[in-house]
């Protein structure tokens, strides 16, 4: 049946207006439980083999060895690089600078979301002329011919966006498609048939906790939130809503605390707030803003720390650049950590110091304290870190019960050292990269975290109340490249950790370069704190072990000496709970209970 008779013989209908659009990557008619990036993945397939090629024409061109298999290697080289591999080479490199997509295929889908977002700002503001919907307007829309040709020409405006998307199944893009599912039935006041409601509570008994009235209700509120925040766009509406700035606490930067492009926070306690006698050393991943500990008011590690007293000080690794690109993990595993803990312990030397840190912030950190551990051992001084929180820090990397199977599969498939060198290496691993390869382990991210934010945007002001978290997931940053690869080859491939086999630098030859000794935390009773999700696909708890295998356990006299034992906590949770008010409180309060148990 023909767009035009459907309304003749139906009516007006959204399922109509939908029809009218045809079938488009936003629908996911295939029924994918992901993303699936196809035509990034193929493009990328194609890159590498350039990069293979490229690298197999070097090994050939010498002419003593191969003869005159070289001089045709030296010919085809003299074609490939100039007019295949270096444009890529200076695309990629020049959006890692940029801050844009190094994937042409992404960068288009951001494009179209960004205008699709817009479309759906002037399609509200159709009946919202002074922010609130009209029903008077819809209804003269939906009862004309001028009204029906403008919703006809409108959703054909949709579509041919919907076309240009590169993705297929779980998108960004589909949870955007379901706010304009969701305004074609507020406009026509009839519910769709042929598809399921977007963003309907249920009852336990699986049914509509809602009636059609009272959906249609809870979609007009939405609609009126998301339009008065300009709020279709998540990333856009982010940058706006945060200024580019996050961060609630007030800090300062420590004197010369600044070590290539990192430096050392140092947060003052609050007016009226007495310290406590402890110094708290923070320390957060590479590939992130360091705002994840102090997100905004009430969602602040930061902040509830400082309350109970603690100065806290806290590790910033920056925006890295060229300076930074072949800076390996002993700078940003040992050196930093050494320069920054004891500029501490000279500013406080009669206070006990604790550390905290986040997934890989941990990962890095606690063989560091096992190396101090070993050093301080050695000129006869007893460890001055006795106290470790780790946060989703993940340890155990193999296939099997660590839970990282599915991320290794995807490096071993799609990981090429060399290829990421000639693309990245004078600049850095774009987070853009980094997020495309966690997307891999997280089925649907994209959609669920826009569907996500659209289905709260009907709470009074959880949109303003997003912002911040939203700005921090879709702004990471750079990972040095050399750190990178040394991460990936060593730690998650060969799980060097667990296995002893992770060496460190040392000032003591005896420790140089030799692995670090993880034992070294139990001798010198240092208690490590462990919480970690049961929902955690980026540190699954089968990796987060550390507080099972090392430090102060039962089995260890240390507890006879000292009060407190590791301690592992457990919780429906996924990677990043700080955002939520009521875990974080719960989370603070163990950890404070858990550095008291050391006293």
């Amino acid at each position: 049946m023909k767009p035009r008779r459907a309304f003749e013989e139906n009516g007006l209908c959204p399922d109509c207006l939908l029809d009218s659009m045809g079938y488009s990557p936003a629908d996911n008619r295939e029924g994918y439980g992901t993303t699936v990036h196809w035509r990034s993945k193929l493009a990328g397939g194609q890159v590498r083999t350039l990069f293979q090629w490229e690298r197999l024409l070097d090994l050939l061109d010498d002419p003593a060895l191969y003869g005159p298999a070289a001089f045709w290697a030296a010919w085809q080289k003299g074609f490939v690089r100039p007019f295949l591999t270096d444009p890529v080479r200076v695309e990629a490199r020049r959006a890692a600078r940029t801050g844009a997509h190094p994937d042409i295929f992404a960068r288009e889908n951001e494009t179209v979301e960004e205008e699709y977002a817009r479309l759906l700002r002037d399609f509200c503001g159709r009946f919202m002329p002074d922010g609130a919907f009209d029903r008077n307007k819809a209804r003269e829309v939906r009862n004309t011919d001028g009204g029906r040709r403008y919703l006809m020409g409108t959703v054909r405006e949709f579509a041919a966006l919907e076309y240009r998307y590169h993705s297929l199944g779980l998108t960004r893009l589909k949870a955007m498609k379901e706010l304009l599912q969701c305004l074609l039935m507020l406009v026509t006041e009839q519910p769709l048939r042929k598809r399921e409601l977007p963003f309907t509570k249920r009852g336990p008994d699986g049914e509509p906790a809602l009636d059609f009235g009272e959906y249609l209700e809870e979609i007009r509120v939405r609609l009126e939130n998301l339009y008065r925040e300009d709020a279709f766009d998540i990333k856009g509406f982010s940058e706006r809503a945060t200024g580019g700035r996050i961060g609630y606490t007030p800090y300062d930067i420590v004197e010369g605390s600044r070590i290539h492009g990192a430096t050392l926070r140092r947060y003052p306690l609050p007016q009226g707030v007495e310290p406590n006698g402890r110094v708290l050393y923070m320390v957060t991943p590479l590939i992130n803003r360091p705002e994840i500990f102090d997100l905004a008011e009430g969602k602040s590690v930061v902040q509830g720390m400082a309350a109970r007293g603690y100065l806290v000080y806290l590790v910033d690794h920056g925006e890295p650049g060229a300076e930074e690109a072949d800076l390996g993990l002993d700078f940003y595993g040992k050196e930093l950590h050494d320069h920054y803990l004891d500029s501490i312990m000279a500013r406080h030397p009669s206070q006990d110091v604790e550390v905290m840190a986040y997934c890989m912030g941990g990962t890095l950190v606690l063989p560091y304290l096992a190396r101090r551990a070993e050093e301080l051992r050695r000129q006869g001084k007893p460890m001055d870190v006795s106290g470790v929180v780790l946060m989703a820090s993940p340890f155990r990397f193999d296939d099997g019960e660590s839970g990282h199977g599915p991320m290794r599969r995807v490096i071993r498939e799609s990981y090429d050292p060399l290829v990421m060198e000639e693309l990245f290496g004078p600049v850095n691993v774009p987070p853009q990269v980094i997020d495309m390869g966690m997307q891999e382990i997280q089925p649907g991210v994209q959609y669920t975290v826009a569907s996500g934010f659209y289905g709260r945007a009907s709470r009074p002001d959880a949109i303003a109340d997003s912002a911040p978290f939203l700005f921090w997931l879709l702004h990471g940053t750079r990972f040095p490249s050399a750190a990178h690869r040394q991460w990936i080859r060593e730690l998650f491939m060969e799980n060097r950790i667990m296995e002893g086999r992770y060496r460190l630098p040392s000032f003591d030859p005896a420790l140089h370069d030799r692995p670090a000794d993880m034992d070294a935390l139990r001798e010198a009773c240092v208690a490590i704190f462990n919480y970690r999700g049961e929902r955690d696909p980026i540190s699954p708890p089968g990796s987060c072990v550390a507080g099972e295998l090392w430090g102060v356990t039962r089995e260890s006299v240390c507890d006879l000496l000292r009060g407190g034992l590791n301690r592992t906590i457990e919780r429906n949770v996924g990677h990043i709970f700080v955002v939520s008010k009521k875990l974080l409180a719960e989370y603070l309060e163990s950890v404070q209970a858990f550095f008291d148990a050391r006293v």
